[in-house]
């Protein structure tokens, strides 16, 4: 299973004061909480997949890519502007360099050609087993 996240605003990890907060309106109130959904959805997917995947010691059969640090204009769903299509194409060329996790110092570009691989080779040896 190979899973693509769209990116996290880096800015969701921004502190509010009670009192900032106690003047908020209902509108006010609606990006934060809509951030923090969306986060924790995004995060509590990865988590159920990678341990089931673990369970079933399959873990080399799951790989989730996500960016957990946009800014600006790469964090909007809705700007497909040349600039920022460069902009995120950057974003995805930097992602490739990075470790996918803590503990697996494989970076994507690694893991996505090592997934690559194993996809083909799964789909020759069903394309083998349909030819007989």
């Amino acid at each position: 299973l190979l899973s693509l996240g769209t990116g996290t605003n880096s800015e969701f990890a921004k502190n509010y004061t009670a009192e900032e907060a106690a003047k908020w309106g209902i509108l006010q109130w609606m990006s934060p909480i809509w951030e923090m959904r969306s986060a924790a959805s995004s995060y509590m997917n990865d988590y159920y997949l990678s341990t089931v995947f673990q369970a079933l010691d399959s873990q080399n059969n799951y790989l989730r890519v996500q960016e957990n640090a946009l800014t600006g204009t790469a964090t909007t769903f809705d700007d497909a502007s040349v600039a920022n299509m460069i902009l995120l194409v950057q974003v995805g060329e930097n992602l490739l360099k990075e470790s996918v996790s803590e503990d697996n110092h494989e970076t994507y570009e690694v893991a996505l050609k090592r997934f690559a691989k194993l996809l083909s080779d799964r789909k020759k040896l069903r394309a083998n087993k349909a030819s007989f």
